[in-house]
């Protein structure tokens, strides 16, 4: 290892198990000196960012993702022991790894030590969550540690100001006296019985220098046997699930209220103070009332985040999984598909990316197939408008809204209908049927930590709102100039935009789609839906806006509501229920998969069953008398 100087860099690498701590530590050392990117070539995040040590010393630092072990049997794990081991070409190998541990849990930690030390590297262990482990009454001798693994240890507490100070201070003194001393890497791919030796090595290790409290930490254990029994746990996860929903929906309003007065009043002014003629349509109704009908859903999407976060917080994601397991194996999905499919809500990208994680290619691709299913964020803008267009906002049962249990619904229909689609492919399509057995370390309960969330909440929203800034605006410049142009002739008492391009692709897709219950609005809404599914309430926006003036620029809902029957806004509903509406999603499929292959398939059964419960929907509520 090369010594560091002040204008050198060094390189070093965070490793460790999942759920050590590990991404807490990466933002208590670099705060807000760090960027979210992906390694060239793979869709696998890459989080980087730079230190300053107290002596000096500038540290480029990598968070790797979460490992067991360097064998590599996902994406995530190759890029861990590709980076590990110096075979990116994109960027050197790291000087030091700092493998991180969760001080109250050191089984699977010390057997992944074990491993590190065979590659060669300089290596530092971090006992993280030390704070907890003494209040449990954990002893760890920290020179025995050192001693028998043979590489320095120090503690830390990422969650805690100043409890890195230590591991700053060795890293320090480690930069001090390093030298250009090699260290052989004979590391290779180990067998089960290397990882039974080491395991074994392990706990011996753990008798030598860890010792245990006479009397164990019981809380999570009895929290466990409610949150974890068959029937009370999957009670108390829909519960939370109801309770989310209902909140997207109450919690929001006031906040959805004021963001809709706002962009009202300003399109207001700009009517009021531009002339007649392009400049104020384009103004009010292209950018104004396009961009501003989406980032009014704001406040939704940041409470479904809000929801997730929490949870992965608290520790409780891993029990959902753990208890989706058995109703997700008869679907013929492997329970680690549960987070991947929960991430999905919020984002099927993210989603999409999370599958690497499970080990199997088969039960890879199945998750894939039917993560776009889950109700992402993205449909929030369309149920919604919806939802308070035709849905009224009344109690039911005395106590709970019939609009968010309109909402709830939809996500039920999107989450059955993933287990439907999953159950025929391992049905019908895949060769093997055996799912391997599901395995998990559920962490210990800590309460979460309003700095981290409120990164992750402010990085999030950023995402929504340079989307907005990009995607959504120029979709909405697009459907402004189709929508304006050409110009009707002069003395027409029609509306103007019945002369436009935008009426001309529309009355052309809509013999497509009228057996749905679309209108010609409806059709050319949906062509720049497939940028971004909530471009197409923009879209509607604006071309309501265009097509009635001031007043209906102000009142979409109302204008929907008084233009389409109950029976086209059920279809409407149905079809993003199922609809391929995300450009981005099909392509990170591509990418994932590897070729066009699966992102076809996607697009083609997705768009195939969109439209046949759209056409079964629409007709069955015109039979019903809502047409």
């Amino acid at each position: 290892m090369t010594t560091a100087s002040e204008t050198t860099a060094w390189r070093f690498a965070l490793v460790g198990t999942p759920n050590s701590g590990k991404t807490a530590l990466f933002n208590a050392l670099t705060g807000s000196r760090q960027k979210v990117a992906n390694y060239p070539g793979v869709t696998v995040e890459r989080k980087a960012g730079i230190i300053h040590t107290p002596g000096g010393h500038r540290v480029d630092l990598i968070d790797l993702p979460g490992t067991y072990s360097l064998r590599g049997r996902s994406p995530d794990e190759e890029i861990t022991r590709d980076t590990v081991l110096g075979r990116l070409a994109s960027e050197a190998a790291p000087d030091l790894l700092l493998c991180v541990a969760d001080a109250t849990n050191l089984r699977v930690a010390l057997r992944l030590v074990i491993e590190l030390k065979q590659v060669g590297r300089p290596l530092m262990l971090v006992l993280n969550m030390i704070d907890i482990a003494r209040r449990r009454g954990i002893e760890i001798d920290l020179f025995k540690l050192s001693k028998e693994l043979g590489a320095p240890v120090v503690t830390s507490t990422a969650v805690r100001r100043g409890g890195t100070e230590d591991l700053m201070r060795r890293i320090d003194a480690m930069a001090a006296g390093a030298s250009e001393t090699s260290i052989p890497n004979t590391w290779k791919p180990p067998s089960a019985s290397d990882l039974r030796a080491a395991q074994r090595e392990a706990d011996r290790i753990i008798q030598v220098a860890v010792g245990q409290p006479s009397r164990p930490e019981t809380l999570t254990g009895r929290v466990d046997a409610v949150l974890l029994h068959p029937v009370a746990g999957l009670i108390t996860l829909l519960v939370l699930l109801f309770i989310l929903f209902q909140a997207v929906f109450t919690g929001a309003k006031p906040l959805m209220d004021l963001i809709s007065a706002g962009f009202d009043a300003l399109g207001a002014m700009a009517h009021d103070a531009l002339p007649a003629g392009l400049l104020q349509s384009f103004i009010q109704n292209g950018v104004i009332s396009g961009v501003g009908s989406v980032l009014v859903f704001l406040p939704q999407i940041l409470i479904l985040f809000l929801f997730i976060l929490l949870l992965e917080d608290l520790g409780y994601m891993a029990r959902a999984a753990f208890l989706m397991d058995r109703i997700m194996g008869g679907a013929g999905l492997h329970g680690r598909a549960f987070i991947p499919l929960l991430s999905s809500f919020a984002c099927a990208i993210p989603g999409i990316m999370a599958t690497r994680v499970i080990d199997n290619r088969r039960d890879r691709l199945t998750t894939i197939l039917v993560a776009p299913l889950m109700t992402c964020s993205a449909r929030i803008p369309v149920y919604t408008l919806i939802i308070s267009a035709f849905i009224p906002e009344k109690q039911v049962f005395g106590w709970v809204g019939l609009q968010g249990l309109v909402m709830f619904g939809l996500y039920a229909a999107g989450i059955f209908s993933a287990l439907a689609v999953s159950f025929v492919a391992n049905r019908f399509f895949w060769r093997e049927n055996a799912t391997p057995p599901f395995m998990i370390e559920l962490p210990d309960y800590k309460m979460p930590r309003l700095p981290n969330v409120a990164m992750g909440l402010y990085m999030r929203a950023m995402m929504f709102l340079k989307r907005a800034g990009t995607t959504i605006f120029s979709m909405m410049v697009l459907i402004w100039f189709l929508a304006s142009f050409p110009r009707p002739p002069a003395g027409v008492a029609e509306p103007a935009i019945n002369f436009s391009l935008a009426a001309m692709i529309g009355r052309w897709i809509e013999p497509l789609l009228a057996p749905v219950g679309f209108n010609w609005q409806i059709s050319v809404a949906l062509v720049p839906g497939m940028a971004a599914r909530e471009v197409a309430v923009a879209s509607l926006g604006t071309v309501y806006a265009i097509e009635g003036g001031k007043d209906v620029a102000a009142q979409i809902g109302q204008t929907l509501a008084g233009q389409w029957s109950l029976a086209t806004a059920l279809s409407l509903l149905v079809w993003y229920i199922f609809a391929p509406q995300c450009a981005s999603t099909l392509a990170v499929i591509k990418r994932e998969t590897g070729g066009w292959r699966w992102m076809v398939i996607t697009f083609a059964y997705m768009l195939g069953l969109a439209y046949a419960a759209s056409f079964i929907t629409y007709n069955v509520a015109v039979a019903l008398g809502a047409g």
